[in-house]
């Protein structure tokens, strides 16, 4: 008989902010879609990454990596982490890439994206006397990496996130974390999507957005108390086919929805896509 085709969308989860003090943004998790997927089995285990933790104010450490999602054989690659302070400043490498974190002019590039998941984290900058505006970089977003700082006036914003019409209409995903800076007046926002603010003086890092697979913000506090990074956002797993479609029978899983002759299963938590082919 057919083989029953879906639309699918799986975002891993976003990567952690670093802790402390100039700090990179988490990247967004990995990203992949596709029409035209031909479902061989009947039941499907769909995983749900959570978001990579942001490091804590006490070890200037590197975020966590988002963890993966699973539909089928696609499992894109977790969000990378925002660098940290001191030894830990290298952004990690992920479905986005995390941002640089700057240490007395030390500021190296930003962690890179995975080929067809996402872009690269930015690197961060500074001198060593840290004046005002020093700070990490920005995470990579599934749209678009985040723009290098090359001064202390270039913002630390994270990289865009991408837009996907899966559920009927057009919602963007995936954005990057923004850096840590010494400054209220440079732009810390996270990439568009969801990605979570870095954190400025005494203004906390803000987490990607729940289901999102955004980047946490990087942190920064520059009266003396380092700061911790913001978790990264969860991710997600979509699915779509033509419906009414008896080659699916009465199929299950997620929130299901419908888009005009479409049925849409929405999986914000692990579980399992099944259906019943009555070709």
């Amino acid at each position: 008989g057919s083989t029953p085709t879906v639309e699918y969308l799986t975002i891993s989860g976003g990567g952690g902010g670093g802790g402390a003090y100039f700090c990179g943004g988490g990247g967004a998790g990995g990203y992949l879609t596709a029409t035209d997927f031909g479902v061989t089995g009947t039941s499907y285990t769909v995983t749900v990454g959570g978001g990579g933790a942001g490091a804590d104010n006490s070890g200037y450490l590197k975020g966590t990596i988002g963890s993966v999602s699973t539909f089928s054989s696609f499992s894109p690659v977790g969000g990378g982490q925002g660098g940290g302070y001191q030894g830990y400043l290298e952004g990690g490498v992920g479905g986005s890439g995390g941002g640089s974190g700057q240490r007395t002019g030390t500021y190296p590039d930003g962690g890179a994206g995975t080929d067809g998941q996402g872009y690269d984290g930015a690197q961060g900058y500074g001198t060593g006397t840290h004046p005002v505006g020093t700070g990490g970089g920005g995470g990579g977003g599934a749209g678009a990496a985040a723009p290098d700082r090359t001064g202390v006036t270039s913002p630390s914003t994270g990289g865009a996130g991408a837009s996907s019409s899966i559920t009927g209409s057009a919602v963007t995903r995936a954005g990057g974390g923004g850096g840590g800076i010494k400054t209220p007046s440079v732009s810390t926002a996270g990439g568009t999507g969801g990605g979570g603010a870095g954190g400025y003086d005494n203004s906390a890092a803000v987490a990607g957005t729940t289901n999102t697979g955004s980047g946490g913000g990087g942190a920064d506090n520059n009266t003396g108390t380092a700061a911790d990074g913001g978790a990264g956002g969860s991710g997600v797993v979509i699915i779509k086919y033509p419906n009414p479609d008896t080659l699916y029978g009465a199929a299950t899983g997620g929130t299901i929805t419908t888009d005009g002759s479409y049925k849409v299963h929405t999986f914000t938590s692990s579980g399992t896509f099944t259906y019943t082919s009555v070709d």
